[in-house]
């Protein structure tokens, strides 16, 4: 008998809540993955609706599925964490519940990554009805290879449905803080100790409907009402996050975080100048994700003068 290559193990981790209408085609699509060595992880954060029994018939069929149930809601997030820790694999791979992955993702992911801590691709967007939006994510922000931890300042692009990391990345993780996307968490550790690769080739079938937990068109998300004082609260707990967690190695990044953090302990002519002239310098790492010309760059630069972001 021929023996056939090793592949480690890749663990898939879904987080489901009430996911009944779309769950299915998306745990098809990751039993039809060609990647050959696959356990799928799942967690249920006590849903209402007919989710659990539907799981329960996929991991009675399956024996690469294990489900799991919290005996009370954790919020996405922590559900997540929860997963993850739950893994078995030397790879791990996030997945939403309601969309829909091509055939060759993981493989696709797998033989991009390489020597770096993670991997991540473009993604297709698709109607509730499967019907595609003809809108890839990289026509809405820049999908880029992330290279440094400051391109995480004030966002990034690096969607968790599509992305496939190493499972060393997890012991700098932990605890996932509630204040930032478990996906921008994960990606933020990532670049303070290597590269995220990109591949340019859309992988997920991204689906856009009225309960998504995160939306692609974010501009289209309902807007929360807060107050000045909340908004500096949370950028300044923000800031202290990635300044307080970026390495001592890292040195240059972390003086960088650390002036854009006590710019924003106060708003006084000098720290509004100083915070609006570091992302002059830096507005080229800053700004990487976001569809703006050098003009909008610049003028972005100049709102930090005047404006919470």
């Amino acid at each position: 008998m021929t023996n056939l290559p090793s592949f480690p193990l890749i663990s898939v981790v879904v987080a489901t809540y009430n996911g009944e209408q779309f769950l299915c085609k998306q745990i098809d699509s990751i039993l039809a993955q060609t990647f050959p060595n696959i356990e799928i992880v799942i967690i249920d954060d006590c849903s209402t609706d007919n989710t659990v029994n539907l799981l329960k018939q996929y991991s009675s069929a399956h024996s690469n599925i294990f489900l799991y149930t919290n005996e009370s809601n954790l919020g996405y997030i922590k559900n997540f964490e929860r997963g993850i820790l739950l893994t078995n694999g030397d790879l791990i791979a996030p997945c939403d519940q309601d969309d829909i992955w091509l055939p060759n993702k993981l493989q696709k992911l797998y033989d991009h990554i390489g020597n770096n801590l993670m991997v991540y691709s473009d993604s297709t967007l698709i109607d509730a009805s499967d019907n595609s939006l003809n809108i890839n994510m990289s026509d809405i922000k820049n999908q880029i290879s992330y290279t440094s931890c400051l391109m995480y300042t004030i966002g990034a692009w690096a969607p968790g449905h599509s992305m496939l990391f190493k499972k060393s990345l997890i012991d700098q993780c932990l605890p996932f803080p509630t204040l930032v996307t478990h996906d921008f968490w994960l990606g933020f550790v990532a670049t303070c100790y290597s590269k995220i690769e990109y591949v340019k080739e859309p992988l997920v079938l991204y689906r856009q409907h009225n309960h998504n937990a995160i939306s692609a068109f974010t501009r289209n998300a309902p807007k929360l009402k807060f107050t000045r004082a909340e908004k500096l609260n949370k950028i300044r707990e923000r800031m202290k996050l990635l300044y307080e967690n970026c390495p001592e190695e890292n040195v240059h990044e972390k003086a960088v975080f650390k002036i854009i953090l006590e710019s924003y302990q106060s708003f006084s002519l000098k720290n509004n100048w100083t915070r609006m002239t570091t992302f002059f310098k830096y507005k080229d790492l800053i700004l990487a994700y976001k569809k703006k010309s050098s003009l909008m760059k610049a003028l972005f630069c100049v709102k930090m003068f005047f404006k919470i972001d």
